[in-house]
């Protein structure tokens, strides 16, 4: 057989140098086995033609891409494909990028060196840090990945699945087998699902909806959180030498959260609880089955504990062969009250049911006694090897963990929608006829009187706008889920847009209307069963935030709440602020506020918990968490911390159980280091360097405002030069593209924002700005030393040079003449170009390199890896846009736009 497609792609790509001084890139064995196996499929599948056109494009690609004379274009090579053979064509990309995806996360090449628990320990010893106050730490610590519906997913969860199953068969590779379980051949298996991959629709045809996104992010829960996090505490229990408690949880805002998306009401919310509720028991009841088989101890051979044969008599297992059995009886009684349980919180009978009968558990504290119980039985005799570790004591994690609710769901809504729902509350009710007519500090004054009482405002004989009837009814689901699943299931209402006290406290006044905020009596102070959480997104909100939660705080009755509580949350936004002023300026201005929160909170004598609202692209809080959370300012993390997970980031670091034990343990790692490390400058440079990023991010946000807002026709040239409209039109989410029906930027949704220029290979938002100031800013030396030994900038400067690696202004330049005003085009063209051009060699000049990620050379071969692949995508998109816009309206056109996005999205990685 000829030489395979993908197996030549890596022979070529072995020797790829995009520069002179640029080092041979090292083969990485399982991207050229799966590649092997690719071009495999491609010729079994998509016939001998498909192969030689791909395999033209691709080596036309590669020699660009290796600086070789007369490889300049590979157009030729595009312009023979039919539209049929351009959709094949794209495929095979994609999945040549999705299997190196697969190959480098099996290789950790995304994972930071040293971040993992064990090692973070052992640095903080080196500072004289032990364990006595890790573990100090951790027993009033909140560590929270939070999942959200966010659309920058561009592949079905069908792919997703293919993909996994590649990455289960490549473990049985690794462990020396040549077969499956099943006795098929395991190179034959793997090619299967490769031919599977090949075969499976790309693009959904429907639009999902809320029940779909909640639906799929159960998935991760069912099949990766269950099983790692109680793993994950085995683990770090040996490393402590002690039991913390259960500290790492997961959060979900798919279902709660309202923010712009008018498809999640009430229902949706109550779906997403239910559907929770049934997998974390459903997990549960399979455990229990496992155990029941597993505990075959007898009394005739083991001393049994009175208590574990109270559980065993009571759960009416009369079965003659388990009499002497009483832990399997005893598990047998737990399973028929768990039985119950699920029958009680969901109104279903699990699959696999219980003959006896049983009580239905009031908590899942009552459900862990039942199991600590019979832990301290096995306990009771031997070396206690029987109740360590274990399956039981992952179950016993698991439910503390998880409890019955599975993750905690979050609230999320606009506070305009606020201000309109409580005005018309207040009007109906005859309190206040115009709300919205009032200034801060008399709305302040009215909404605390409205707290001081138990009466609510609304009425179900009243008649009320859709709006208000419905957030109306999401607060009244809310406390009814209390009932049903407990209080951990919903904890947080996160208020976006915030800008005032009054925002917060409209929020109190809504819980109030289902007693979720009840007015202290005698004396006492109020009672808040969910807290309400300001979103503090663009760079006036985060500068203005320490003075609200002053202002806050400085209520007596909210003093009490959070005295109670012990701490409060705020959540800082890195998209919508980078959004408005451009990512160094965002990047320094979270920095900053979370400084300035930290004696604000000191002062109200409560733990600050911050909300990281993080996506996927630099341009929206992406790259290495690890790095982010230790480059954040001393004090403000304190061991509390949540981040949310947004689109593609979901399945790229929670994809399979492997990788999630990884990103999980370094989000834990990280948080360790940000809480007890010292800080690595002395307040002295501190001071200086801070001086000196005030005028950089004041420099960086002219220079961005200027061109994004301040330049006409700037908005029609975005609009026209990216695929924006037609990322607006995929089926990759229920939330719509834009918070308005405004074309204008500042009403743009940061995702689409961000992909839109990612697709066009400008990165714009992850880097414009940053040359301008590095060019205005004289400290020189200064700058290198700040580069050099601040975590803070350390950070933001690796993650400059990531998306400054992954933008090309060659490729971006083919996009020009989807530009109808082709003067104001080449205009605005060439001040990105410059500004590229001031940020490449400022960025150079301050880290020391001669050429981007030179110190970084696994990020640099796995970038440098895929960039043949994504221009001649590049190309075919700009073509397929061309002919869209002209109004060809053949299907096909649109088809291959649509596919070109994902495959483009897949290469990139965190292009969302």
């Amino acid at each position: 057989m000829t030489l395979l497609l993908l197996q030549c792609s890596i022979v070529s790509m072995a020797t790829l140098s995009s520069s002179p001084s640029a080092p041979a890139i090292t083969q990485n064995p399982d991207i050229r086995y799966l590649g092997r196996l690719l071009g495999d499929v491609i010729r079994a599948y998509g016939g001998d033609s498909l192969y030689r056109q791909t395999e033209y494009i691709r080596s036309a690609s590669v020699d660009r891409a290796r600086g070789i004379q007369g490889a300049d274009l590979v157009d030729t090579g595009l312009d023979a494909l039919s539209l049929d053979d351009t959709l094949n064509f794209t495929r095979g990309f994609m999945l040549f990028s999705m299997l190196a995806n697969l190959a480098e996360d099996r290789q950790g090449v995304a994972a930071d060196p040293g971040a993992d628990v064990a090692s973070a320990i052992a640095r903080l010893d080196s500072h004289g840090i032990d364990r006595d106050a890790v573990l100090g730490l951790l027993a009033h610590s909140l560590i929270v990945p939070v999942l959200t519906a966010h659309p920058t997913e561009v592949r079905r969860k069908s792919m997703i699945d293919h993909k996994n199953r590649i990455a289960d068969l490549m473990l049985l590779k690794d462990a020396g087998r040549e077969e499956t379980a099943d006795g098929e051949n395991l190179d034959e298996a793997i090619f299967r699902q490769i031919a599977l991959l090949w075969q499976t629709r790309p693009l959904r045809r429907e639009k999902l909806f809320v029940a779909d996104e909640i639906d799929n992010v159960l998935t991760y829960f069912r099949d990766i959180f269950l099983p790692v996090l109680p793993a994950l505490y085995t683990r770090w229990e040996r490393v402590l030498g002690a039991r913390p408690q259960s500290f790492l949880r997961v959060g979900s805002w798919i279902g709660g959260d309202r923010d712009g998306n008018p498809f999640v009401q009430a229902p949706q919310l109550e779906f997403a609880l239910k559907r929770g509720a049934q997998a974390a028991l459903a997990y549960y009841l399979d455990a229990l089955h496992a155990l029941g088989a597993e505990l075959s101890l007898s009394t005739e051979l083991a001393h049994v504990p009175q208590a574990v044969l109270d559980i065993a008599d009571a759960s009416g297992d009369a079965s003659p062969s388990r009499q002497d059995e009483p832990y399997r009886r005893a598990i047998s009684g737990i399973y028929a009250r768990l039985v119950a349980t699920y029958v009680a919180l969901t109104g279903d009978q699990p699959p696999r049911p219980s003959s006896l009968k049983g009580q239905a558990y009031a908590s899942p504290a009552d459900f862990r006694r039942d199991l600590v119980t019979v832990a301290q039985g096995l306990a009771s005799e031997g070396n206690g090897a029987l109740a360590t570790g274990g399956a039981l004591g992952r179950l016993i994690r698991a439910v503390e963990t998880f409890g019955f609710h599975l993750a905690t769901l979050d609230m999320r809504q606009n506070s305009d929608v606020h201000q309109r729902v409580v005005a018309e509350l207040l009007k109906v009710a005859g309190v206040e006829p115009d709300y919205a007519a009032l200034d801060e500090y008399a709305r302040i004054a009215l909404l605390r009187r409205e707290l001081a009482n138990n009466r609510p405002l609304g009425s179900r004989f009243s008649d009320y706008s859709e709006e208000t009837a419905s957030e109306l009814a999401i607060v009244h689901a809310a406390a009814e889920a209390h009932r049903i699943y407990g209080p951990a299931c919903i904890t947080h209402y996160i208020i976006s847009k915030a800008e005032s006290v009054s925002d917060l406290l409209e929020v109190n006044i809504l819980l109030k209307e289902a007693g979720l905020w009840r007015a202290g009596v005698e004396g006492s102070p109020p009672q808040a069963s969910i807290m309400s959480i300001p979103l503090f997104e663009t760079i006036a909100d985060l500068e203005a935030a320490p003075q609200i939660m002053s202002a806050y705080f400085g209520l007596p009755e909210i003093a009490g709440v959070v005295k109670q509580r012990g701490h409060q949350e705020v959540m800082i936004g890195y998209s919508d602020s980078n959004k408005d002023g451009g990512y160094i300026t965002s990047t320094w201005s979270l920095f900053k506020a979370s400084k300035a929160l930290e004696p604000v909170f000191a002062e109200a004598s409560a733990a600050m918990q911050l909300f990281h609202g993080r996506g996927g692209a630099v341009g929206r809080g992406g790259g290495s968490a690890f790095a982010a959370i230790q480059a954040q300012p001393r004090g403000t993390v304190q061991g509390r911390i949540r981040i949310t997970e947004q689109g593609e980031m979901i399945a790229a670091k929670f994809g399979s159980r492997d990788v999630a034990m990884t990103n999980l343990e370094a989000m834990t790692s990280a948080t360790l280091l940000a809480s007890l490390e010292p800080e690595g400058i002395s307040d002295k440079d501190a001071a200086r360097f801070a001086g000196a990023m005030d005028e950089l991010s004041q420099n960086a946000f002219n220079a961005y405002r200027d061109l994004v807002y301040g330049t006409e026709g700037f908005k029609e040239f975005f609009r026209q030069l990216t695929p924006i409209q037609e990322i607006a039109g995929l089926k990759i989410g229920s939330r719509p593209a834009s918070r308005t029906k405004s074309d204008r930027i500042e009403d743009l949704r940061a995702i689409p924002w961000v992909f839109s220029w990612a697709q066009a290979r400008v990165m714009l938002p992850g880097w414009y700005g940053v040359g301008h100031a590095i060019a205005a800013f004289e400290d020189k030396a200064l700058l290198a030393d700040m580069a050099q030994s601040w975590s803070f900038l350390k950070s933001a400067m690796g993650n400059l040079e990531m998306v400054l690696a992954k933008s090309d202004l060659g490729i971006a330049a083919r996009y020009l003449p989807l530009v109808e005003d082709q003067a104001m085009a080449e205009r605005l063209f060439g001040r990105i170009r410059e500004g590229w051009a001031l940020t490449h060699d400022g960025l150079m000049a301050a880290t020391g390199q001669s050429r981007l990620l030179e110190k970084n050379p696994t990020l640099e071969t796995s970038i440098r890896l895929r960039l043949p692949y994504i221009e001649p995508l590049n190309l075919l998109q700009v073509e397929l846009l061309k002919r869209h816009r002209a109004g060809e309206d053949d299907p096909r056109i649109k088809e291959g736009i649509e596919l070109s996005i994902n495959a483009i999205a897949t290469a990139l990685r965190n292009s969302g």
